[in-house]
Formats: structure tokens, sequence, C-alpha cells
């Protein structure tokens, strides 16, 4: 959590650390001996405190090492206060981390829910992200505060995310907020702007920003660096359905906190807070007893404070590792986005030649009306969710889908814009495919059709088609596994088949779906669709 508020910095430290003492009573810890240097507040958890004031401004830091069994790994809780240079304005800033350190490095850590001091800062501070309040309750939007709303998320100062939900129709605002809202926010706390639009403000709302619409029950969570006039942009922008809130209120929590806690640890921080100097814990000089008493104990605390030092720099390892894991899945998509659109530019021109020379044939015989006249382009009628997506497969009679409904029907709660209609078009298309292949007119693989003419009226962009994954991936067993999707025993006697042909329905999160197909369209006249869901893992995840 990174806010700011308008109260000076001793203000402020004195409430984070009247609220930092109620944290501690809380958790039944000792709060007493605070003072500048480690305190042990409980037989398990520590304490560091550290200061500094001069001309670069000033800080105060707490930081808490919590270890309760020797297999549970250490929890580390970070609350800092800083202030005091020129670029603020006056504004004081506050930061909450809360990080966990697995005991053993062949562990992953845990994710961090929204520590309780978040919520007694938020409660006792009037925080801040750019124009916005944050608060630990959603504020309602009624129409009158649309146009602020705008601004606040068109806010080039905006950190946070934006989190709004709306109210089914003929649901009491009120009841709604209350019973299903705020238990969905309580993991948001302090790391997104929290809002329930009331129903009289959804259409003010979405006739402003009608390439990010919300509506029906539905929460949208607004990133930073929202463009409203660039339909493009939705796709960053994800939508949770009413359906998946309502079917299980508990995953709905946490996937919708998912992007802000990832938003949280990779957002860069506030040239304030980075210059804040890193913390080396001191241990406090002990009084009594004799030298060799002194220097036991000094040496039991360094050896402690090595130990925190090693763990902390494998865990910097691990995140550099990560980074370079996304670095390289981002190089990777860039090349994929490279080439489609190369294929797409390329098509595009041979369309603006192919016009252009029908036009002067249509010319030439004197139908100039017909030249320029609209095209009569067949009527394509695209799904509103993956769950109607699954219930219109009955229109496609050569396609066959094997794969785990569920996983499909659960694409609608992080779904893009333009993920249905990807999905939609690589259905119909494979759908003739299968046709043309059980009448031996298809002269190849998938692959082939979609870069023929013969895709006709459903075509398909090549480069968003893969028939083989790579062999790092066919040869991994584990990976293999996953790609061994379900097909009936009539077109493999194991019930199952290696589909590792696949369409990319979709890039830029870390969802990237895919749909996986088996072409058996020469045998049983039928393509096999056996996944439609988030991206299988591969040797970069």
């Amino acid at each position: 959590m990174v806010v700011s508020t308008e109260a000076d910095y001793v203000d402020t430290c004195a409430i984070a650390e009247r609220q930092l003492i109620t944290w501690l009573h809380d958790k039944d810890y000792d709060p007493s001996g605070l003072d500048e240097g480690r305190t042990e507040v409980a037989p398990h958890a520590v304490l560091d405190r550290d200061s500094e004031s001069g001309r670069n401004g000033a800080y105060s830091r707490w930081r808490m090492r919590e270890t309760a069994t020797a297999d549970s790994g250490t929890w580390q809780s970070t609350l800092v206060v800083r202030a005091g240079l020129e670029e603020d304005e006056g504004r004081t800033w506050v930061q909450v981390d809360i990080e966990h350190q697995p005991a053993h490095d062949n562990e992953f850590p845990t994710r961090a829910n929204t520590p309780k001091i978040a919520r007694l800062l938020l409660d006792s501070l009037e925080a801040r992200d750019g124009q916005a309040d944050v608060t630990t309750a959603p504020a309602f939007i009624e129409a009158d505060d649309v146009n602020d709303l705008i601004e606040e998320l068109c806010d080039a100062e905006r950190r946070l995310p934006v989190v709004i939900a709306t109210v089914p129709h003929a649901r009491n605002p009120d009841d709604w907020s209350r019973s299903v809202v705020e238990p969905l926010f309580r993991n948001l706390h302090g790391l997104a702007v929290l809002y329930v639009l009331a129903p009289d403000a959804v259409g003010k709302f979405n006739a402003a920003l009608e390439y990010h619409p919300v509506f029906g029950g539905g929460i949208r969570t607004y990133v930073p660096g929202l463009d409203p006039a660039w339909k493009p942009d939705a796709q960053r922008h994800p939508v949770m359905s009413r359906r998946t809130v309502e079917s299980s209120a508990r995953r709905a929590s946490s996937v919708l906190a998912a992007l802000p806690q990832r938003l949280s640890a990779r957002h860069a921080l506030p040239a304030a807070l980075l210059s804040v100097p890193r913390h080396r814990a001191r241990p406090r000089p002990n009084l009594d007893g004799t030298d060799i008493v002194q220097l036991r104990s000094d040496k039991a605390t360094l050896t402690t404070l090595l130990d925190e030092a090693e763990r902390a720099e494998a865990m910097r390892v691990d995140e550099i590792n990560g980074l370079y894991t996304e670095l390289m899945q981002a190089e990777q998509t860039s090349d994929e986005l490279r080439g489609e659109n190369e294929e797409l530019y390329d098509k595009f021109q041979e369309s603006q030649r192919l016009i252009a020379y029908l036009r002067e044939r249509l010319h030439t015989i004197g139908e100039f009306t017909a030249a320029y006249a609209p095209v009569d382009n067949p009527s394509i009628v695209c799904p509103t969710s993956f769950a109607e997506l699954l219930d219109r497969l009955t229109e496609l009679p050569h396609l066959s889908f094997t794969g785990n409904r569920k996983i499909t029907q659960g694409l609608d709660s992080q779904s893009v814009d333009n993920w249905l209609s990807v999905a939609w078009d690589g259905l119909l298309a494979l759908d003739r495919f299968a046709e043309a292949s059980a009448d031996e007119t298809a002269g190849g693989d998938f692959l082939s059709w979609c870069k023929s003419d013969e895709s006709g009226a459903f075509p398909f962009p090549a480069a968003k088609v893969a028939m083989r994954e790579s062999d790092t991936v066919a040869k991994n067993g584990k990976l293999r596994t996953e790609r061994m999707l379900p097909v009936p025993r009539s077109v493999d006697p194991s019930g199952k088949a290696f589909m590792q042909a696949h369409l990319k329905i979709g890039r830029g999160n870390t969802v990237a779906p895919r749909l996986h197909f088996f072409e058996d369209g020469p045998r049983s006249g039928k393509v096999y669709v056996g996944y439609l869901g988030p991206h299988l893992r591969n040797t970069l995840t």
C-alpha cells in the first residue's frame, strides 16, 4: 500500500505509531519497549525501528518479522512514513508492505492478504491517491459525481487501480453493497480505490466510457493509464461478471485481488520512498551484565541479522529471475505481434489492390454504382459471454467440444473485449475447415487453410495459429500431459489425444487464453476442441 496525506510528518508519524501499537495489542504482542533498534515484541516476533531527518526530508520506519515455527517461514511487515521533499509539495507518504519469506529454498512465498494495520491507517488518515480518496468502504457514485470520477480515472498521477462495482437490476443498492460488494473488496483495502455505481449513474458513466463500460452487477478494474478514446485500451481493464461474483464469493474475491496485488508488487515507488535508505537492523545495546554476556548477546543477534540478510538477498535473486522470465515472455509476445502485424499489413495491401482492380473492371463495364456499394457480408452474431459461446456450439455441426466447461466459463471473470470475438471467429473457421476436410477439399492442415483463399467467408489470421508446441514442451512429461485432452475412444482408444495445435485467443495479461484442438476431419468429419481457457503451462511459467 502506498498512499499520501495532507497531514504533516509529525502528526502522521503519531497516527502511524498509535495504530501500530493497536495492531500489536490485537496480536497479543507487547509494544511497551518500542525504541530505536530491535525490540522483541513476542517470543517469535521482533520489531525494528529506525528514523532520520535532515536536508533530504525525514522518515520513520517500523519493520516486524514473525516466525511462528521453523517451517512456517517469516512474515515481514514494514511501515514507512516519509516527508520533506520539495517536489512533494507538503504531502506525507505512507507505505505498508507485507511479504512472506519461505523457510526452505524449494518453497514459494505465500500470497499476502491486506494486513489489519493497513485498514487501521486508512480509517485514521485522510489518505489519497492522486485526486481520489483511499478508504476501506466503497463510495457510492451518483449521476452528479460521474464527471469527477472520469477525471480521477484519467488522472496521470494515479497509481492505484480503481475498482467499480455495479448493482443488478431490481436489487437494493445498499443491500447489494453491504452483502456482496464489501466482502468482495475486503482484500483490496489500500491496493485500490473502491466505488459502487448507483443505478442512475450507470448510463451516464457508460456513455462517457463507451469502450470501457461496466453494468448488470459486474465489476471492472481500471488500471492506471486509462485512455477512454482508444478501444484497444479496454483489454487492460478486466471485467468480472455477475455470474462469477455470485457463483463463488471467495474465489471472486481472490481473482479480484490478484491484479491489484501484482501491480502493487511491480509498480515503482514514488521518488520520495525510493530515496529512503535500505533498512539495516541494529541490535540495541545491553546495558546489564558483563562484557562476555554482552558479546554473546551481540553475536547471537548479529548471526540472526546475517541470516535475515541472506534470506532477503535470496528473495531479491528470485525476483530478478522472475523479471527475466517476464522479459522473455514480453519479447516473445512482441515477436508474435510483430509477425501478426506484418501478416495483417500484407493482407490489407493485397485487399486494397484487389479492390482497386475490381473497381476498375466495374468501371470498364459501366457498373459505377456497384463499384462503390457496401459489401454484403454474412451476418455474424458474436456470443456475449463464454458461457453463451459453449451453448452455441450446437450451431457448428463439425466441431465437438470435449473440454472442461467450467474452465472456459471462468474466462468470463477476466475476459477482455476481443477474446470472445477471436474465439468465435476461430471456431467458425475450424467448423468450415472440418467440413472441407471431411470432403477432402481442405488441401492441408488448418494453418494451410488459413493461409489460402479457401477459408472464404470465415477467415482466421494465420499468425494466431500454431500447429505444434516447442520440442521442450512436447518432450516434457508434465507439460505434455497437460495437453493430453479428451477425445472419443473411437478416435483414440485411450480417450485422450495430444492436442498441441492451438489458437492464440488473447495476449497482454496473465491469462493469455488458448484454444487447443485435434483435427480428425478425414476420419470422423470433426475437429475436437479439447481446451479453451488460460494459457497452459510452458517452460516460461
